[in-house]
């Protein structure tokens, strides 16, 4: 069974480290600074429930040639290189290799399909949270397992993925559990914006009353599409933006575990932006737009949450709690 993780970044690094830690044989394509990083370090993955594995030796590679004779391949790039990436992995793999997309937004499968052919695409979703610490350490902040769309193919890889705790849960539709997470995920420029722990951020009921004015906008245009997203968590999606806006003392009784996570949880959007990196606000808040757009509607908030991302890809600025929510009410 060989595995390639195509991306070893955040995600990347984890799920393979996982899966190597496991004693699946993995081999991760990366930039060369990756390479020099895992070489001195190995990998070590920690989470919220206490795990602490290690990986000492990690083999990284640096060119596509890498995912020649892989059996299954987990995409993890951002979403604005899928499309330099499917075109890669064109030229590499071999007929009837798996690849499963493994990225936040909702297009990446459809892009990795168009240019592979001969393979078998599979659309796949993290639902949690992993926080880069440096010197090869990634830290999973969050709870929640594999999603992807069902297939056959997967079968003789379920046993590996359950052996790393990380099982794959499949599903007949994925599209409900992309549209899903992605409301979730509407957080991530509010978190970014806010300069704060997931927690910290989350524990302020200004800075969710920010996120319950996304939400609530995107609930409206998935509605107008006949699109009902999954339930991922124990409150239904269509009554979050609700229950975000109660006093902190009634938000935290209600909806205590959405508090419950890791002190160090931060998202992968105040990563890059403390990294100087694009962003893949694009892919998150702008598939709010352009879904309005395709229905000849507005979306304001997502929209001007587009655009301080965008400036803050270049002028970092922390937001307080009131002062991103007036700026989201104008």
């Amino acid at each position: 069974m060989r595995i390639v993780v195509y991306g070893a970044g955040g995600i990347g690094c984890y799920v393979g480290g996982r899966l190597a830690a496991a004693g699946t044989s993995v081999t991760f394509v990366g930039r060369q600074r990756v390479a020099d990083e895992l070489a001195v370090h190995g990998l070590r993955l920690t989470d919220y429930r206490g795990a602490d594995l290690r990986v000492p030796e990690v083999r990284v590679e640096t060119t596509p040639a890498a995912a020649a004779e892989a059996d299954l391949v987990l995409v993890t790039v951002k979403s604005a290189a899928t499309g330099t990436a499917a075109a890669e992995l064109a030229g590499v793999l071999k007929p009837g290799a798996v690849v499963v997309s493994f990225q936040n937004g909702l297009r990446n499968g459809e892009v990795l399909k168009a240019r592979l052919g001969e393979q078998t695409v599979v659309t796949g979703m993290v639902p949690f949270n992993v926080l880069n610490r440096g010197e090869g350490v990634f830290h999973q902040g969050t709870e929640g397992a594999l999603d992807v769309q069902r297939d056959a193919a997967l079968t003789p890889y379920l046993d590996a993925f359950a052996a790393a705790g990380l099982p794959l849960t499949q599903h007949d539709d994925i599209v409900p559990v992309q549209w899903a997470k992605l409301l979730l995920n509407l957080n991530n420029p509010i978190n970014a914006l806010s300069n704060l722990p997931l927690r910290d951020e989350l524990s302020q009921r200004a800075y969710r009353q920010c996120l319950a004015l996304a939400q609530a906008e995107t609930l409206k245009l998935l509605d107008a599409a006949g699109i009902e997203p999954a339930q991922l968590l124990a409150i239904p999606m269509h009554r979050f933006p609700m229950v975000l806006r109660l006093p902190d003392f009634l938000f935290r009784r209600v909806a205590g575990k959405v508090l419950a996570v890791d002190p160090l949880a931060r998202t992968s959007m105040w990563e890059d932006l403390e990294a100087g990196r694009a962003t893949e606000i694009d892919y998150l808040n702008g598939e709010v737009v352009r879904l309005a757009d395709s229905l000849g509607r507005s979306a304001p908030v997502n929209r001007r949450l587009v655009e301080l991302i965008r400036a803050a890809e270049t002028a970092r600025r922390a937001w307080s709690g009131p002062g991103l929510l007036r700026e989201l009410q104008r």
